[in-house]
């Protein structure tokens, strides 16, 4: 699976420009999106990640200088902002580097300098996060999903396990979507854990009319509905020993009996079952059949909790607010404090966790960008380190900037200029705020020049 191109914000009015440089930045390897106005560049901002902004200040609706006022006072995680201007306009752009923008060009436009700012930019901007994955980015769910192509065309049997809320049934869905792309098979997934045997006999197998009371009509259980698609078993650990019979049977011959029928049914299906126990375990308690152990247990996938795969986490949070916005047209976004607090959550619900958190915080807040506070509210901080996790919700904050600030130092040996870049502020506020964080004073460092950026030497 190729990676994903940067993505490129471009403000442009001018038709003729706009259009050149979006065709020059597609022909570069880089995805754009080309805004004409500067409202639909601030939504388009506020719903997608840029590496970098490459905006005109002379925009028809509303100035490239007030677009960056706005911008900065929502308080979203903005990328660097290159300002294209005329010679008239030179001391706006000048006062714009001063408000934080990264730089600004003048026309006529030199391309060949648009592009050596457009590529040191985004050398230093983090990859893309959101691409053609449809279970994650960490290893671990890449090395499962470059393995779906192959199941789906041999494997008959499968067994997921993981933690409750880990995705399983995401994968045995993605597993379906390989194996017909075209859906034209079913998908049919029950929960073995939330019926009762009677029940559950019913659900799988079907029964005919007067098989017991209240049964008028005939019904197909859900293997008879799976037929030549997929049947998902969620929880066949919860079985009892008489179903784990029945259910050995169905697999062994590929047939059902309704309850009450004569007549067995003939099915073709994938089945793929999933728990959150230990089933080697059960088997060794006498808990669960070995022989059904076996049966399901031809292919094995094992989805590891979301703490294991920290890096999933910001991936998964964009994906399931970008679902928000396309069911409720209410896009949002996390500030950055909210993007660690979600980092540095264990998330012991694991992904159905995060899901909840994040539309309990979209319904109960207005704001556009949310915080870490919107986001655990009361639980805050439970949130944050050991050695953060006492004092009121401004100290919190603060020492979430500190440590991302810090980070960005270390990664660019302590030079102002690069790591000012890379945060999308100017030099002269990040110097403000590393006085304000006392991070020059830190580890008794030596202090940090703010002409040149760099350390001095004792």
């Amino acid at each position: 699976m190729s990676p994903q191109p940067y993505r490129i914000c471009l403000i442009e009015d001018d038709e003729i420009m706009g259009e050149a440089l979006s065709d020059r930045f597609g022909l570069e390897g880089y995805a754009c999106d080309w805004f004409k106005t500067g409202r639909a560049a601030m939504q388009g901002l506020h719903r997608k990640p840029y590496a970098i902004a490459i905006c005109d200040i002379q925009l028809p609706d509303i100035t490239g200088e007030e677009l960056f006022v706005k911008l900065l006072g929502s308080d979203n995680a903005l990328p660097p902002f290159v300002f294209i201007t005329g010679f008239g306009k030179i001391d706006m752009a000048v006062s714009l580097l001063k408000l934080g923008a990264h730089d600004y060009l003048t026309k006529p436009l030199d391309i060949h300098a648009l592009l050596d700012t457009v590529r040191r930019l985004c050398a230093k901007a983090p990859p893309p996060l959101i691409g053609d994955y449809r279970l994650g980015i960490s290893g671990a769910m890449r090395a499962i999903e470059s393995m779906l192509p192959r199941l789906a065309e041999n494997a008959k049997s499968i067994l997921i396990t993981g933690e409750s809320g880990v995705g399983k049934e995401a994968v045995a869905r993605e597993l379906h979507r390989v194996a017909d792309p075209a859906a034209n098979t079913p998908f049919v997934a029950v929960n073995c854990g939330a019926l009762t045997e009677s029940l559950l006999e019913a659900e799988l197998f079907g029964y005919v009319k007067g098989a017991y009371t209240g049964a008028v009509r005939d019904k197909k259980g859900v293997f008879e509905l799976a037929d030549h698609g997929t049947l998902f078993l969620d929880e066949v650990g919860e079985m009892s020993p008489a179903m784990q019979v029945k259910l050995l049977r169905a697999i062994q011959e590929r047939t059902i009996l309704r309850v009450g029928a004569e007549t067995p049914v003939r099915v073709s299906i994938r089945l793929v079952c999933a728990t959150h126990q230990d089933l080697k375990k059960m088997v060794e308690e006498g808990r669960f059949r070995e022989d059904l152990y076996y049966r399901i247990h031809v292919v094995h996938l094992h989805i590891p909790p979301l703490r294991e795969r920290k890096e999933d986490i910001p991936w998964l949070a964009r994906r399931l607010l970008e679902i928000w916005a396309d069911d409720n047209a209410d896009p949002r976004t996390l500030d950055r404090c909210a993007e660690k607090a979600l980092f540095d959550y264990p998330w012991p619900g694991n992904i159905r966790q995060l899901k909840h958190c994040l539309e309990r915080a979209c319904i109960l807040s207005a704001s556009r960008t949310l915080s870490a506070a919107q986001l655990f509210g009361d639980t805050l901080p439970a949130v944050a380190e050991p050695a953060a996790a006492a004092g009121t919700l401004n100290d919190y904050l603060q020492s979430c900037e500190r440590e991302y600030i810090e980070g960005c130092l270390r990664a660019n040996g302590g030079r102002i200029a690069d790591t000012a870049a890379e945060l999308g502020i100017s030099r002269k506020n990040l110097w403000e705020k590393m006085k304000k964080l006392k991070l020059q004073d830190k580890d008794e460092r030596t202090p940090i020049d703010a002409a040149t950026g760099v350390r001095q030497t004792p």
